[in-house]
């Protein structure tokens, strides 16, 4: 019996975790579906919170693929709400019809356009190998201290982040350089040295994530919030202003904290700088399609950066413009049939899914509810501006501690947390600004592997431990709490984002 029961869980390819995750997300649906119904709560908006639970079980607990949870959030909210009360009209059953369209309704925004976008400059800049190009040029410049590689290593991160669009695919292109040069200097793998690169290669990206808009997909969905339900566009220079000093002031943190926390075992590797030259002999010159790509590639991030300045033409329609070109005969650098094998289509999906459960729970007043019962709890009705700030900030990087997935706690928490504050009472303070400083707490990530792909990639390579990792992580977390309640102080402040 146990024989058959093992095969028969290795051919559905379900571990026993996985079951309980998705029994356990079940079980949450069914006891909110039946509850009694609160005041003020249309029903549409108790299914919603039902199926919110289900999510984030699914998302905490990867009880099934991301790409599988949207099409099943899709499927619940088709039916859920289909066989329940309309909105407009409760005496009237809404329809599995106009339930569909609102479980779909996050595929016709304008940042879902621009994650998709983005996936596809992913996939040109791995096609025609300018990522790598890129990041050795920066390596090759820093020589064999163990101090300024590392720095390298930061700095690339940096520098990738304008022009790859995907924080896992940043981290995929430079884990096989940092293994490299790991073996190239005759360096264990299970070194310090090793360890601390590895660990620099997935937090610098992390970092960067915040300082700008387009580097990850969780911003698409905290900007696509902000526009629907606030009326206001974000533009790239805008957040850049806003976040990059705060990406910047924790780059050198992480860089002095990786140093103490993991001193590596010797000062100076010798060959460094002659190994790095090698490889990029190996490459040759620079290839027509990287010089196009290259051209197109620092077109768009003046578009992007002029955003509102000398242009109205907003990230995703220039973003898109740019991928057509991409994909012309003789002009792009990439056809259809190398662009689609290296597409996140399940990243593309849940971050769609993603916008129209936000939406759902907007429209079925649940995020509303939700989030005068948070402010009750927390006591935030009357708080100081900072005060919200640091309840919002912790808060939000304890609920990360459970997620494996930046874009899905964004799905999950962005609606509550622009209801949370649409709640609050305390005169002049900036909506939209406090949005953008919650979205960059959830961008943090930075204590467990298993709290971003990006770390699991890092940490599949077996170069460092978890307990490395959280030795890193917490406190690179507590110094970043710390910069978002300085700069709210301060920068922010005078920027007008607090109020």
């Amino acid at each position: 019996m146990t024989s058959i029961a093992t095969a028969t869980s290795d051919r559905n390819g379900m571990k026993l975790s996985q079951a309980l995750g998705l029994g356990a997300a079940v079980l949450g649906m069914v006891v909110v579906l039946l509850l009694p119904l609160p005041a003020g709560l249309p029903p549409a908006g108790l299914s919603m919170m039902a199926i919110m639970l289900f999510a984030v079980i699914i998302w905490m607990t990867e009880a099934v693929p991301y790409a599988v949870s949207a099409a099943l959030i899709i499927a619940l909210i088709a039916f859920i709400l289909g066989l329940g009360p309309d909105l407009a009209q409760p005496k009237n059953l809404m329809g599995t019809a106009k339930a569909l369209s609102m479980a779909l309704s996050g595929f016709s925004n304008t940042a879902f356009a621009l994650v998709a976008g983005a996936m596809f400059i992913s996939a040109a800049m791995m096609i025609t190998r300018l990522d790598k190009r890129i990041a050795l040029l920066v390596l090759s410049r820093v020589g064999g201290k163990t101090s300024r590689i590392l720095a390298g290593v930061i700095f690339v991160g940096f520098i990738l982040s304008f022009f790859v669009p995907s924080t896992t695919a940043r981290v995929s292109c430079i884990v096989p350089i940092v293994l490299g040069i790991i073996a190239a200097f005759g360096v264990s793998p299970k070194s310090r040295f090793a360890a601390v690169l590895m660990i620099a290669t997935a937090q610098a990206d992390s970092l960067w994530n915040v300082g700008i808009k387009t580097a990850a997909a969780q911003n698409m969905i905290a900007v696509g919030f902000i526009e629907k339900q606030l009326g206001y566009s974000v533009s790239w220079l805008e957040w850049f202003i806003a976040a990059a000093p705060f990406s910047a002031i924790m780059s050198v943190v992480l860089y002095y904290v990786l140093l103490q926390a993991i001193p590596p075992e010797v000062e100076e590797i010798e060959g460094g700088k002659e190994t790095i030259a090698r490889e990029l002999r190996e490459m040759g010159p620079v290839t027509s399609a990287q010089w196009r790509l290259l051209i197109i590639s620092f077109a768009l991030l003046f578009f992007w950066s002029t955003e509102k300045v000398l242009h109205n033409f907003d990230s995703s329609t220039t973003t898109l413009a740019a991928i057509a070109l991409m994909l012309l005969p003789g002009i792009g650098v990439m056809n259809w049939k190398d662009a689609q094998g290296r597409i996140g289509w399940g990243t593309i999906v849940l971050f769609g899914v993603g916008i129209s459960l936000g939406e759902c729970l907007l429209s079925t007043k649940a995020a509303s509810w939700m989030a005068n019962y948070v402010v009750a709890a927390f006591g935030l009705q009357h708080m100081a501006v900072l005060a919200i700030i640091a309840v919002l900030a912790l808060f939000l990087i304890i609920v990360h501690l459970g997620f494996a997935s930046a874009t899905g706690l964004a799905a999950a928490m962005i609606p509550i947390v622009i209801a949370v504050l649409q709640s609050i009472q305390t005169p002049g303070i900036n909506i939209i600004g406090l949005t953008m400083i919650a979205q960059f707490v959830i961008s943090f990530g930075f204590i467990l592997p298993v709290n971003a792909p990006q770390n699991m990639v890092a940490y599949s390579t077996e170069t460092f431990t978890a307990r490395q990792f959280i030795r890193t992580g917490i406190p690179i977390t507590i110094c970043a709490y710390g910069v978002i309640l300085l700069m709210s102080m301060t920068y922010w402040r005078w920027l007008g984002l607090t109020g």
